[in-house]
């Protein structure tokens, strides 16, 4: 079913392809990346202002470190330590290179574990290649990065239950448009038992950046379709709720109360518009229900 919750405009940010939104409780503030742009973006809820840092290589996503004012960031040539200076300055720091399968990939989706383990999937950029190049590491202090899965296109969608026991990881490729279930061992980081959790194909969108809430439903992204569809543990369709664009390309809760669920958004090139003006903004809505803090990484 649809649900006809009206989306609110938070800002007009015109992002090529905005992704990782991250809410980070002690400042009461909204980050998030334009991948392309090289930027990382924050948005501040009391005052609705925002300020850029300019990386640079392109930073694909990110999460707050539990130790240190910033945050750790899956980019182009690795996993890199972010610190955003006052005076929009942006420390970048190589915490682990990485060794892609091919030129011109970078890092795409990723996030915490529940414990704190940076998990993270590489990409080739030019996806209608379709190459099944891309892996999913994992990286924790002082160590160097551990691949954990291979075989997929455009690896995206990554998120964990409540109790961290289940992973989701999706493929948002045309070709492939898949969510999996791994159990997931929150003592060794360890994905296994992949099963197939919701094939896409038939559903309005391809599979982008998700968030999971205090339900343990799974919210995704339906690039594409303008929506963000919510889903059972058990894998069930349960509502989706609109966005002013076609191309959502990730979630996340946030808010004093964790019950807003922000969304990023891709603005094309090379394509009228005209329907869609507010392409690459961010927006706010209200599903209902509650989020999860964001785990930050355990340095």
């Amino acid at each position: 079913m649809s649900d006809t919750s009206k989306a609110e405009l938070i800002l007009d940010a015109r992002n090529a392809t905005g992704e990782s939104p991250v809410w980070h409780a002690a400042e009461q503030a909204l980050y998030w990346v334009d991948i392309p742009a090289r930027k990382l973006n924050c948005w501040t809820l009391a005052t609705g202002q925002q300020t850029s840092w300019l990386a640079p290589e392109m930073l694909a996503c990110i999460a707050p470190m539990a130790a240190a004012n910033g945050w750790i960031a899956g980019t182009e040539s690795g996993i890199f330590q972010l610190t955003p200076q006052a005076d929009e300055q942006l420390g970048f720091e190589s915490l682990a290179p990485v060794s892609h399968a091919l030129q011109g990939m970078r890092f795409n989706d990723g996030r915490c574990d529940r414990q704190g383990r940076f998990l993270a999937g590489t990409m080739l950029i030019n996806m209608a290649a379709g190459a099944r190049a891309g892996c999913v590491y994992s990286y924790q202090k002082d160590s160097a990065m551990t691949k954990l899965l291979d075989g997929f296109i455009t690896p995206n969608g990554m998120a964990f239950s409540p109790d961290g026991r289940t992973m989701y990881l999706s493929d948002s490729h045309p070709s492939v448009q898949s969510v999996w279930a791994f159990d997931y061992d929150t003592t060794t980081g360890t994905p296994s038992n992949r099963q197939l959790f919701i094939d896409m194909n038939p559903l309005p969108g391809r599979p982008d950046g998700a968030a999971v809430d205090a339900d343990g439903c799974y919210w995704i992204c339906g690039n594409d379709a303008g929506l963000v569809h919510r889903f059972t543990p058990g894998g069930k369709l349960d509502r989706s709720l609109s966005v002013p664009v076609k191309k959502p390309a990730m979630c996340a809760f946030g808010g004093p109360g964790l019950d807003t669920l922000f969304v990023t958004s891709i603005r094309p090139e090379g394509i009228d518009l005209s329907d869609q003006p507010l392409a690459g903004g961010v927006f706010a809505l209200r599903p209902g229900v509650r989020g999860l803090p964001e785990p930050a990484f355990q340095n």
